[in-house]
């Protein structure tokens, strides 16, 4: 039998990760843009911060922000000592995280997909037997909308959550989005630390797994 599972998620941190207050917890997640211009000296900055959190287990993924990763991408793991997921899922304690740090084109930044087949196939990776899935950017309609009131999210993304059928998805990249939301039986969590005019105000979300 799975114990239970207390997880604290943060996203778009954006090098401003000790103006956070960080809860106790089991899992520590990060959903992409640790840094703000994604240099390794950033990320370097950000894993001895990560090595004074107290959570057993370290989850993070890539965001858009965090360029290192997709184009020093073994330099980058060689910094980093949580678990990086690209693609890839991990168990924790009997419980299966994925993790992808995709989304769809968004100006010029990194991890910038087209909307359609070509981010399709990133996300027909994903593991059907999944507890939570992380995923920078959101899902269409869910906790996805900017400053202009537009849905940024993928359709695509929302389709397979709503095929696979997660515990938990948790997101950022849309800092307006922040905040947290259950349909379709599925906990969304948009954990966003920044908002949109990037001043760390949103306190980390938490969730149980039982």
């Amino acid at each position: 039998m799975n114990k239970k599972l207390k997880c604290v998620t943060i996203a778009d941190t954006h090098g401003m990760y000790r103006d956070i207050k960080i809860p106790d917890g089991d899992v520590l997640i990060h959903a992409g843009d640790i840094t703000m211009r994604g240099q390794l000296s950033e990320l370097n900055d950000f894993n001895d911060w990560l090595g004074e959190q107290p959570h057993k287990h370290k989850i993070i993924i890539a965001g858009n922000h965090d360029w290192c990763f997709e184009r020093q991408k073994e330099a980058s793991i060689k910094i980093i000592t949580a678990v990086y997921l690209e693609d890839q899922s991990i168990e924790v304690e009997g419980y299966k995280f994925y993790g992808s740090p995709w989304q769809p084109w968004f100006l010029s930044w990194a991890f910038n997909l087209q909307r359609g087949q070509e981010i399709q196939a990133k996300w027909d990776l994903i593991s059907n037997d999944i507890d939570v899935l992380i995923t920078h950017g959101p899902a269409f309609g869910i906790l996805d909308r900017n400053i202009n009131g537009e849905n940024t999210g993928c359709e695509n993304l929302l389709s397979k959550i709503e095929e696979l059928k997660p515990k938990v998805h948790v997101c950022g990249h849309i800092h307006e989005g922040y905040g947290q939301i259950v349909s379709r039986g599925i906990k969304f969590i948009n954990a966003s630390v920044n908002n949109e005019r990037y001043r760390p105000t949103n306190n980390p979300n938490l969730f149980t797994l039982d």
